[in-house]
């Protein structure tokens, strides 16, 4: 709709996993080194935690690609299974033929320890990448724990990486999953961007488009990093939608107004008001501090620095 407009050549907000337009901020590689680490330590599990929208599929696709060649992986995005439905789901993902007549854990879990000595001993490593970690229920993470329990005196057969949102932390903690925590042998929680990272993330996906961040006014930019609070995911629905109304009004730019127009239409009014005034609540209460502070200070001959 505005890409002719703007001399777009494709859609840079698009919420598509597009891996052309893949940002790797310096918290995202930070992320990614300690997954890489982790898959290289001989534990059995591996774990990365952030907010909705803060990037985690991102990392977890950039790992996917860092991965050796001799590397069989299995990808598991909907874990809301039992114990029994997330075993046939892992054989269906590793390829291991199976008869559905015979289902149970005990079969499932013969068969892939088999299918993980199998590949240790032809020297392919197994990952399991399970995503949406926070929605498994403890008897499945025990299931978990059981597969990795296959080593040699080096290292675990079955590397498991899970990704899932900062419930996944509070789940570990349960008594019963004290020895699967145990056994993370790195763990990572995804903050959202900065202000300096929100301005180099757009200027980024303009650019694989054939623009430039000069469509956004500078007080754009900031404005965009107060109401988003630095989360990827609603930079770009709040971006692309604000392009729309910049196109609509036939404006050269996006300005301030218009891009908060375009976070009204999508998060709400009050969650917009909350988010712009919250910087100034805070250096209203910086100055408050401040001027106690020098008061207190004044009355009581302190010397301050």
């Amino acid at each position: 709709m505005y890409l002719s407009y703007f001399g777009l050549s494709d859609n840079p907000f698009s919420i598509a996993p597009n891996p052309a337009y893949l940002y790797m901020s310096a918290r995202h590689k930070e992320a990614l080194a300690h997954l890489n680490f982790g898959l290289r330590e001989s534990g059995g599990f591996v774990m990365l935690t952030g907010e909705v929208g803060t990037g985690k599929t991102t990392v977890s696709r950039k790992l996917l690609q860092q991965l050796p060649d001799n590397t069989q992986v299995a990808m598991i995005l909907n874990p809301t299974l039992s114990a029994l439905e997330l075993l046939a789901t892992v054989c269906d993902e590793l390829n291991i033929v199976y008869e559905h007549e015979r289902s149970s854990l005990k079969y499932f879990t013969d068969l892939i320890l088999g299918h993980l000595a199998k590949n240790h001993n032809q020297h392919i490593n197994t990952v399991l990448i399970i995503d949406e970690a926070q929605h498994l229920l403890p008897e499945v993470l025990e299931q978990l724990r059981l597969l990795t329990n296959l080593e040699t005196h080096r290292e675990k057969l079955l590397k498991i990486v899970l990704i899932g949102q900062p419930e996944l932390q509070t789940l570990l903690k349960r008594n019963e999953l004290r020895q699967l925590a145990q056994r993370i042998t790195a763990r990572y929680h995804l903050l959202p961007l900065n202000e300096n990272e929100v301005k180099q993330y757009i200027a980024h996906r303009l650019s694989v488009a054939h623009g430039d961040i000069s469509i956004f006014a500078p007080a754009t930019i900031k404005t965009v990093f107060q109401i988003t609070a630095g989360i990827p995911r609603v930079i770009n629905l709040l971006c692309d939608r604000a392009l729309t109304l910049s196109f609509t009004k036939q404006s050269p730019i996006v300005p301030k107004y218009l891009f908060i127009a375009a976070a009204n239409q999508i998060l709400g009014e009050d969650v917009v008001e909350q988010r712009i005034a919250l910087p100034h609540q805070w250096l209203k209460i910086g100055c408050l501090l401040l001027a106690l502070g020098i008061g207190f200070g004044l009355g009581g001959g302190y010397d301050f620095i």
